[in-house]
């Protein structure tokens, strides 16, 4: 399903604009669109998939930079904008995860993010911005069984000039971006830099601050050389962020209220280079990437005003990239294309908790049987150390044959990846147990995994009316997952060594090989869709219905009683069942109209979890429905300093949400009601802003620490002003 919404990148005829892609140029009633990957050969509205494309009049128009800014407005899209940064969730179809691996792949300018902790960046002079459902492993790879979010920048190559914007709006936010293109014959560069701050919307009760405040900015430097079917670019990124946290309220008192410090702290550098040559019968295009990562997260882990526990976590990574494509360009019945891709991930981390006072008291001596005597330090730090390394290649094909009014396509990739973690967690300071000193000690070693895959995928697709711009498709796809490892359990496992050191016994016994190491998922989905290009281009439809018949799915989950961390665990098999619709109408040339609905019915199938039988429930997190729908009208202004004034109005909502496997905790379907008022001339614009301007009260993340629960507070209503230039 491809939602087209780029109203007034053109106007031909009445007025209807028919936004297309492909990878070579392709014109249709007057359009013409540039293709953003040598993966896509046909655009994707002729293809057998579910997608969502946004150009750049559009992406502009709703203000997006980041990718979870599309939440909602893609069908069965789901990205919760809650803790810091580095959260990064995304669920799609009911597939995601909180922690560690995503089940969404993000490529910007056709370089994959190896690291979700960088998934939630700000990108200036986005071009054009798409979203495909569905597993997108046999192409994309690993951890693309949901989808995959492409976004590619302005080239300097095809765009020329300079752009400004800036922005204000409550909490005292604030954006600024600059950039310049330039071509020289055959010698493009594009320089973009960007800086945006907030002091918050949220106040932590206990120091009468606010909680979210952020400031953080980036640039990009752009060099791209064309000549005789040689292509050569490179890309050069660096990015900064500092924010606060976390607005996480108390359920039960309803308070943000937490006396340590909390913030995330991070800095990105990445460099790729682009090699493609198109001459013959093929083209082949050579991609390299490095990607470095620093980032520090400081967590008052119990998020209330007594001193229980803290969390420093800090990690540092480089990631490297190779893909090499090479695709047939002839235009005969059959074409195909061949690829190969390696990559090399491997870090460092610290991830030291300090247990204060009151975390000594309750958590630890708490656990004590009576007639034991213990003498504690007053703070107790658990540390832990990691070395983490992950790499991979794999080898893929893609075959399609053109059938006059059918399109058959096939594709294999084949996947394995190796998997390692080196941990050393210690204690530092002794304790006494009776009258027996117990010295500090370490828990150290290595764990060790390899998964292997092969993906397939199979569609066939039949194109109707005379224009063959309508189609009819089936499709069957295996998506999939790699497993690894997750840290979060270590101080809950060193914990759990160290009563037993002082020999005592509890209930809560975790081993490191049953709490750290998880598994892969794995899933196949089955999808019936359809395009239909309607009333001359001026009605638009897309649907899909799928069913994802999921194995081994990753899950977050909280350990029953007064634990400090979280896991990840593999909750046996679920399945997904639901159904996409987008229609996008333009009435008249002012009017434009667009719509989007997803259900979701996400169930476990098989779930025991040791403590109860989750079958036949919810899968937590993934939303049942998403909508979003858009009014837009424009008035023409006769003057040389404005064009046009466009109102415009929209709806995005989610839900119901469950909150835990039991079920017992959910929010109810919410909608949110954005509005806009934009002044439009070639050369700048005004856009008045309301974003919740009914200041509809919605809750976005739920969790457990300690055994106390809490929440995070979607945006209440704000208000801003937007003003861009281009010369």
């Amino acid at each position: 399903m491809l939602l087209f919404v780029a109203f007034g990148a053109s106007a031909r005829g009445r007025g209807t604009e028919l936004p297309l892609e492909a990878d070579t140029t392709i014109r249709m009633e007057e359009v013409v669109v540039q293709a953003p990957s040598i993966k896509q050969r046909a655009p994707l509205r002729q293809s057998p998939i579910a997608a969502t494309q946004l150009l750049q009049s559009e992406v502009e128009r709703l203000q997006l930079s980041a990718p979870k800014e599309v939440s909602c407005l893609v069908p069965n899209l789901y990205a919760p904008d809650y803790g810091s940064r580095m959260t990064s969730s995304i669920y799609v179809r009911g597939l995601g995860a909180r922690i560690d691996q995503p089940v969404v792949g993000l490529n910007v300018d056709n370089v994959p993010m190896l690291n979700k902790d960088g998934y939630d960046l700000d990108v200036a002079d986005i071009e054009r911005l798409e979203v495909l459902r569905g597993p997108q492993s046999t192409l994309y790879g690993r951890n693309t069984m949901g989808g995959v979010i492409n976004i590619r920048t302005l080239s300097p190559l095809t765009f020329q000039g300079a752009r400004f914007l800036a922005e204000y709006g409550s909490g005292n936010s604030y954006k600024v971006r600059l950039s310049s293109y330039n071509r020289l014959h055959n010698l493009g560069i594009g320089v973009a830099a960007n800086l945006g701050g907030s002091d918050g919307l949220f106040t932590n009760s206990y120091t009468g601050e606010k909680c979210d405040h952020e400031i953080g900015g980036g640039a990009r430097f752009k060099v791209e050389w064309e000549s005789e079917g040689w292509f050569i670019g490179n890309t050069f990124a660096a990015s900064f962020l500092e924010q606060g946290g976390y607005p996480y309220r108390s359920v039960e008192t309803g308070d943000i209220a937490y006396n340590d410090p909390c913030g995330y702290e991070r800095a990105t550098l990445s460099d790729a280079l682009t090699l493609r040559y198109s001459g013959g019968r093929a083209m082949v295009e050579s991609i390299t990437s490095y990607q470095f990562l620093d980032d520090e997260m400081t967590l008052d882990q119990d998020f209330r005003p007594e001193s229980y526990f803290t969390l420093e976590q800090l990690r540092r990574e480089h990631a490297l990239s190779e893909e090499v494509v090479v695709r047939s360009t002839t235009k005969s019945r059959y074409q195909w294309l061949v690829g190969a891709f390696g990559f090399w991930k491997g870090g460092d981390m610290q991830a030291p908790v300090l247990f204060k006072e009151e975390g000594i008291h309750n958590l630890i001596l708490g656990n004590i049987p009576e007639g034991i005597e213990v003498d504690f330090p007053k703070e107790f730090l658990l540390d832990s150390d990691f070395d983490q390394l992950t790499y991979g290649a794999a080898l893929y094909h893609e075959s399609s044959l053109n059938l006059g009014r059918w399109l058959l396509t096939a594709g294999l990739r084949f996947d394995v990846e190796w998997a390692r973690l080196d941990y050393l967690s210690s204690t530092h300071k002794p304790c006494r147990v009776n009258a027996t000193t117990i010295e500090p000690y370490a828990l150290n070693g290595d764990l060790r995994k390899r998964f292997t895959e092969l993906l397939p995928k199979l569609s066939v697709l039949y194109r109707m009316g005379s224009h063959r711009l309508s189609n009819l498709y089936l499709s069957a796809s295996k998506g999939y997952k790699a497993g690894g490892f997750n840290t979060q359990m270590f101080s809950e496992v060193l914990q759990n060594s160290l009563m037993k050191k002082m020999g005592i016994s509890f209930n809560r016994q975790f081993a490191i090989d049953q709490v750290v190491g998880y598994d892969p998922e794995w899933s196949w989905n089955y999808e019936l869709g359809g395009h239909l290009h309607l009333l001359k281009g001026d009605l638009l439809v897309d649907f899909s219905l799928f069913f994802i018949d999921c194995h081994d799915q990753q899950l977050t989950v909280f350990p029953p009683g007064q634990t400090t961390g979280r896991m990840m665990t593999n909750a046996g098999r679920t399945h997904s069942l639901g159904g996409e619709l987008t229609l996008v109408a333009r009435p008249t040339g002012q009017l434009n109209l667009s719509a989007s609905y997803g259900y979701t019915h996400a169930t476990f199938r098989e779930y025991l979890s040791g403590e109860a039988d989750y079958s036949g429930n919810r899968l937590p997190y993934a939303p049942e429905h998403t909508l979003a729908a858009r009014a837009a009208y424009t008035f023409p202004i006769r003057s040389s300093w404005l064009e046009r004034i466009i109102p415009s109005i929209d709806l995005r909502g989610a839900g119901p949400i469950a909150w835990n496997e039991e079920n017992t905790l959910s929010q109810d379907l919410y909608l949110l009601g954005n509005f806009s008022l934009r002044f439009e001339h070639e050369n700048y614009t005004l856009d008045l802003w309301c974003r919740n301007f009914t200041n509809t009260r919605y809750d976005l993340f739920y969790f457990k620490s300690v055994g106390r629960e809490f929440m995070q507070q979607g945006r209440p209503r704000t208000f801003g002003v937007t003003v861009t230039a281009n010369f």
